[in-house]
């Protein structure tokens, strides 16, 4: 039988390794912190598994040690002229492997990640996966579905997997009822502007996070920019068409009873009315996500 004593040393000893492991840890995710021009687009441990191991208990919180390298690494990017976002979906990765419960990494990182550039990294793919994996940990949670049908919708473009994704989500306990009401409309609707902003008012309406709320009203407002902006254009046209020449300003349309007054931009500015008959948003910085009404060649600020 082996010596008490001698058990307690080794026990002991275990621990310290242990211990001294979780450290380097880390101290590995600290060196992620401040290094941008030196890290290279590689972190330091990219195992979850790995960390996990040695992190003696504490993965919870390196979980949200990684999570939150991941949101600064993001902000940082996104002040960038060119962003490339190559290390968020590793970071991301291993955030879900210390932690796969902790759901804001598959709601928030996929949107970090599904979003186009410059205001996301354009990996819708990366998303889709991303939020799966938070499925497969999280079955029960329907809004992860509701969050992959986004994806589907918005970013991939993919209807038919929308339309699973909501009709998956909607056979939950305790989904809301318009899960239902969602796959139907991506069976019938699908592509259209309405649907869009059906499905943005909903993750508006269902949600308490003041960020997701902040990034559906934006989304609301481009598109309620899109469609402003082609009826806009069209009584230009019309115009056109009645008199031979383009209207010089929106008094010219107002007293053609074409409009009733000035038109606003969902954040109170005026539209701008273009010597060739184009309509643009006054600030097309203040307005994200907007596919309509820029001007030629504009490139979002860095600094907005």
């Amino acid at each position: 039988m082996r010596n008490p004593i001698t058990s307690s040393r080794i026990a002991l000893l275990f621990l310290i390794a242990a211990f001294a492991g979780s450290v380097l840890a880390l101290h590995g995710v600290n060196q992620v912190r401040g290094r941008q021009a030196t890290l290279q687009e590689t972190i330091y441990i990219t195992s979850g598994k790995t960390l996990k191991r040695l992190s003696l208990g504490y993965s919870g919180l390196l979980a949200d040690i990684y999570w939150t390298r991941a949101v600064q690494y993001f902000g940082q990017k996104v002040q960038e002229d060119e962003p490339r976002y190559d290390l968020l979906y590793p970071l991301l990765d291993v955030t879900s492997d210390l932690d796969p419960h902790l759901i804001v990494v598959y709601e928030f990182g996929s949107i970090f990640l599904s979003q186009k550039p410059p205001t996301g990294a354009g990996q819708p793919e990366k998303a889709a996966a991303l939020v799966e994996k938070g499925i497969r940990a999280n079955p029960d949670y329907w809004r992860l579905y509701f969050t992959l049908g986004c994806i589907h919708y918005f970013d991939r473009k993919d209807y038919k997997a929308a339309q699973e994704a909501f009709e998956k989500g909607s056979a939950i306990p305790g989904a809301l009822p318009w899960m239902k009401v969602m796959a139907a409309t991506m069976a019938q609707h699908a592509g259209e502007t309405r649907t869009a902003i059906a499905i943005w008012t909903r993750l508006y309406e269902s949600t308490q996070d003041e960020m997701i709320k902040k990034n559906a009203v934006q989304h609301l407002a481009a598109l309620q920019v899109d469609q402003n902006v082609a009826e806009l254009q069209h009584r230009v046209a019309v115009f056109r068409t009645r008199t031979g020449h383009l209207p010089v300003s929106w008094s010219d349309l107002i007293a053609a009873g074409l409009l009733r007054r000035v038109p606003l931009d969902p954040i109170n500015a005026p539209y701008r009315l273009m010597p060739n008959g184009t309509v643009q948003v006054e600030d097309p910085d203040k307005l994200p996500f907007i596919t309509a009404g820029v001007p030629p060649g504009w490139k979002k600020s860095a600094h907005r």
